[in-house]
């Protein structure tokens, strides 16, 4: 475990790779009625690797392609189920019935699909935050499938990490976000005898647009507003977006109050399935979002991992942060 010698550089020693566009874009029918978008950038013949996004719910954006050396890799970028621009889009969705068909295991598949469709044996599997959570998932399900494993912000959706930062603990250190997050419950009356997350389910999806708009809002701006360690106002207003906001917050609601459709700490517990495949893991020490404990609970079930501690909050756009993940795929380019 790197500690120190990281936590002491207060200067990055890398810059995201400069903006490059996509050689090739498509969408892919996964089933269940759901076409996936799925961007390729980089080499074509280079390393393949493949970014998995956080929420669920983000999509994958056009910053994500610059961790990569783009002489070096094959860059993957999709949009999970209902957002970015996948389809249907959740934002459309009118019942909490039209998620059914997205979970965890849905999206392990969808993966597998987006893989063999691109002709890929083997690729690098890199994803922070909720990102980090899939990416162990799959990869506890298809390890022959992945060359290594660069993680960020350790997310394995264990009720402790759901309540540290939904139910209470984060407020501690940001009070008055906290009660921007809250005033949508307590408009609604919500009396604290059901937790926070089950609360948002029913505005979520309340019919009313001026219950479930400002609820979404509310609930998406509260994870923007808190991943850096300096406010970033530019990030909360991109998550403030309506269309944006609505699908981020049911999309992930929807996979909290179901647990995210795994049994609780399963991919600690399996973590040993990983331990023939190179890991990183690059973890911001004052990450509000996915405290570093979960990101030191896998190092203890997976001792083959590379812990990376950094002077840092949650996002991966923090200059030390991303100093680090293109310092790891600089590392594993060639391997």
């Amino acid at each position: 475990m790197t500690v120190a010698t990281q936590e002491l550089r207060i200067v990055p020693e890398r810059e995201l790779y400069p903006p490059i566009d996509p050689y090739d874009t498509t969408t892919i029918d996964v089933g269940d009625g759901q076409r996936i978008y799925v961007e390729q950038c980089g080499n074509p013949s280079g390393k393949p690797a493949i970014f998995l996004h956080g929420g669920p719910g983000g999509g994958g954006g056009t910053e994500r392609r610059r961790f990569f050396d783009p002489e070096r890799y094959r860059i993957v970028v999709l949009d999970q189920r209902g957002c970015g621009a996948s389809t249907p889009h959740v934002a459309q969705a009118r019942t909490p019935e039209e998620m059914a068909s997205n979970t965890t295991w849905k999206l392990v598949a969808d993966l597998e699909k987006v893989r063999a469709v691109l002709g890929i044996e083997k690729w690098q599997v890199f994803g922070g935050s909720w990102g980090s959570c899939l990416a162990l998932a799959y990869a506890q399900t298809h390890p022959e499938t992945v060359s290594e494993l660069v993680l960020r912000g350790i997310f394995t959706l264990r009720q402790s990490e759901l309540d540290w930062y939904y139910n209470g603990g984060a407020a501690a250190v940001f009070p008055e976000l906290w009660q921007r997050y809250c005033e949508p419950l307590r408009a609604a009356g919500h009396d604290g005898s059901r937790d926070n997350i089950s609360a948002y389910f029913d505005l979520l999806w309340d019919p009313d647009p001026a219950i479930h708009g400002p609820a979404a809002v509310a609930w998406s701006t509260w994870e923007a507003a808190t991943t850096s360690l300096v406010l970033d106002d530019t990030h909360v207003s991109e998550f403030a977006d309506p269309h944006y906001a609505l699908a981020f917050a049911r999309i992930e609601n929807h996979y909290f109050v179901n647990h995210g459709f795994m049994a609780e700490g399963q991919l600690i517990r399996n973590a040993g399935r990983l331990a023939a495949i190179p890991t990183t893991i690059v973890q911001g020490r004052y990450d509000m979002c996915c405290p570093a404990t979960s990101a030191y609970d896998l190092k203890q079930a997976l001792p083959s991992a590379d812990l990376r501690m950094v002077l840092a909050g949650h996002s991966a756009f923090e200059p030390l942060i991303a100093s680090e993940l293109v310092k790891v795929c600089d590392e594993y380019a060639d391997l």
